[in-house]
């Protein structure tokens, strides 16, 4: 099947302004992630989609291929949504949507997520990785609990599964997850997805992956053997991120 990988990135940061043309060992960030991406081979086509020209043109001074979209979206889903309908991307049977803040996303959680819509298990696709119990108290590290089949149940900034009795810690280590932010989608899902309504769920948590959870939607959720290096948010995230990057090859990851 045909694969489109899009990587969402918005200007308008603000933990870390300017986000996507920050520098990661002399290039701009948004352009180090589709670096990344598109040596994974797992897409036919990657693209960079953007609300801003000053990002559309860094992307193109490297060659990579770039969407300028409306500026209003209220997530990367509805970014990613507005490239996967035009014309010249409507041949594409799964739509891949990888974070522009992730220039170390694991091979396996790229695949992974594009595996289970290809292979036709679920409209909907995402990752997960085991993670230590101290996550569970992180309101910024989102938690997910899948059902045996491996479709998404919930995910929650809060720590799930909660902990009723003690003596049940050890049936809890086995199962907690951490969400890592890629996402698979055949077009017509993600197409529902965005014309779903906000759901009080979504608001609640700020989790755009719960509107179409609510709504019935099914999600698979790929678990990799371990989170990777983690997504850049911060003036500390980029420094330690530059820091890697001499003592890592990319492309193996």
């Amino acid at each position: 099947m045909s694969i489109l990988a899009v990587i969402p990135a918005r200007l308008g940061a603000t933990r870390l302004p300017r986000k996507p043309l920050r520098l990661l060992a002399g290039a701009p960030l948004v352009v180090r992630v589709w670096e990344r991406v598109s040596a994974l081979g797992v897409a036919d086509q990657c693209v960079i989609a953007t609300d801003h020209p000053e990002v559309a043109a860094a992307a193109q001074a490297a060659g990579a291929p770039c969407v300028l979209t409306a500026a209003d979206h209220p997530s990367g889903t509805d970014r990613v949504a507005e490239v996967a309908a035009k014309e010249e991307f409507r041949q594409y049977d799964v739509i891949l949507n990888v974070q522009g803040d992730e220039p170390f996303v694991p091979a396996e959680a790229v695949r992974g997520a594009a595996e289970l819509v290809a292979s036709g298990r679920f409209p909907l696709g995402t990752v997960a990785a085991p993670a230590g119990e101290e996550i569970l108290d992180t309101p910024h590290i989102v938690k997910v609990v899948s059902a045996d089949d491996g479709r998404a149940l919930y995910f929650s900034r809060a720590p799930i599964p909660y902990l009723r009795e003690s003596a049940d810690a050890a049936l809890r280590r086995g199962i907690v997850r951490q969400h890592l932010g890629v996402y698979a989608y055949t077009p017509d899902a993600l197409a529902r997805w965005v014309a779903l309504p906000p759901h009080p769920l979504e608001q609640i948590e700020r989790l755009e992956q719960l509107r179409p959870l609510a709504a019935g939607m099914s999600m698979g959720v790929a678990v990799i053997d371990a989170c990777p290096l983690g997504g850049i948010d911060t003036e500390d995230d980029l420094e330690r991120a530059n820091e890697r990057w001499s003592d890592l090859i990319p492309g193996r990851v």
